[in-house]
């Protein structure tokens, strides 16, 4: 269960999604229930996707609209889970289903949170009073799932924190992957010519939606404290809100009044597009404010580009300080999450890239065991197979109590 599957993904949860149910569909039938109106039958993999309702029929787009969207789209998928042996959910839009599955037909409901509301502050910017219906969905379904999968050490003890009624013992930690074949280092420069970069400067990137979890403002304010020639490829698109677009166009016309080699590409690049922006670039930054796991990190390395990121949730057991790339120091404000000194931290983030802009044999030792990293951590088959065993697990479980 999950809102995204391609073509529909936007962020981290539905690359996992898209990545972990093709591994699985080699060993198992899997069936992705998703949003959006689309049909797949290849083999071991069925993908089903469905539309949720219009929450309000007089055409008001109140933001709450999401999470009321949410709950029906869960209730009308409940009809295609009664002969299926596991749900597996992904974010707190599907939650739901899960619990309902599991409630009305005893089916073992598998969690993966990639994740928490309650760590989420800024949306009730995005969803202003649904904020309250999401935190209540996830904390409903979290607390009743038989086994709640953390996508890093860091989250598994986030979520022990934000909800301490639930035994220790459901949460199992199995970290995102990547497609080693798909993600590789790229020759072509096509992609870099076509948006405006220019293949012969160094540059650092980013790639993601602008949202506040992913601090791109954070980078952008950066941008002052390079040399005026440091060519930023922003590859921003997705906002959230109008809000938070409008904020983004501002600084990024401030960042271009001093810095005129700062490339703003405002949309979600294909695929393609994206390795070959992180195979030719000098540095790859990602500036989130909250990352239970961070899987774009992944796709950098495994691009090798090194990695200038906070130092903040899962990150830390993906980028090693120093070998990979730089971790950035973050502290949170611990009402708003987001960074406590913003200043400091736009100046740290500055520093580092700037120290690899500035050696370039450090920066492709930095690739190379970013690759290395990536080879022997966080290969897909290994991900599915720790999956697979969870699932037997609470079968087995079920069948020795009976309950199905």
């Amino acid at each position: 269960m999950t809102r995204e599957y391609p073509p529909n993904v936007y962020g981290g949860a539905g690359v996992h999604v898209e990545y972990l149910s093709r591994e699985l569909a080699k060993k198992m039938e899997v069936e992705v229930h998703c949003w959006g109106d689309q049909t797949l039958d290849a083999g071991n993999l069925h993908v089903r996707g469905a539309e949720p309702w219009d929450a309000l029929s007089d055409g008001t787009q109140e933001k709450f609209n999401t999470a009321l969207a949410a709950f029906s789209l869960n209730l009308v998928q409940m009809k295609a889970l009664a002969a299926i042996d596991v749900v597996h959910t992904h974010t707190w839009y599907v939650s739901m289903a899960g619990f309902l599955a599991k409630k009305l037909f005893k089916i073992p409901f598998v969690l993966t949170t990639h994740s928490l509301e309650p760590l989420r502050a800024w949306k009730s910017e995005q969803l202003g009073s649904g904020y309250a219906m999401s935190s209540w969905m996830e904390r409903t379904a979290i607390l009743d799932a038989d086994a709640v999968i953390a996508v890093s050490n860091g989250t598994k003890a986030d979520i022990l924190r934000v909800y301490p009624e639930l035994q220790p013992d459901k949460v199992h930690v199995i970290y995102n992957g990547i497609d080693l074949a798909e993600y590789n280092k790229a020759s072509d420069t096509a992609a870099l010519t076509k948006y405006g970069v220019d293949p012969a400067q160094p540059y650092v990137l980013f790639v993601g939606r602008i949202t506040r979890q992913k601090g791109v403002t954070h980078l952008v304010e950066a941008i002052r404290y390079l040399p005026a020639n440091t060519q930023v490829v922003l590859c921003a698109g997705a906002p959230d809100t109008p809000e938070i677009a409008a904020e983004m166009r501002q600084k990024v016309a401030e960042a271009q009044a001093s810095h005129p080699h700062v490339v703003w590409i405002e949309k979600m690049v294909t695929k393609p597009e994206a390795i070959q922006m992180y195979s030719h670039a000098r540095v790859f930054c990602c500036p989130s404010v909250y990352e239970p796991f961070g899987i774009i990190n992944l796709e950098a390395m495994a691009c090798h580009a090194p990695v200038v990121a906070s130092a903040t949730g899962g990150i830390l057991e993906v980028v090693v300080d120093g070998q990979t790339g730089y971790l950035v120091p973050f502290e949170s404000d611990p009402t708003t999450g987001f960074p406590s000194n913003p200043k400091q931290f736009a100046r740290d983030l500055a520093a580092k890239i700037s120290d690899l802009f500035a050696d370039p044999e450090k920066c492709k030792r930095f690739g190379e065991a970013g690759r290395r990293r990536v080879e022997e951590k966080f290969a897909w088959a290994a991900i599915a197979d720790q999956t697979i065993e969870l699932y037997r697990e609470l079968l087995s479980s079920r069948n020795i109590q009976g309950d199905r």
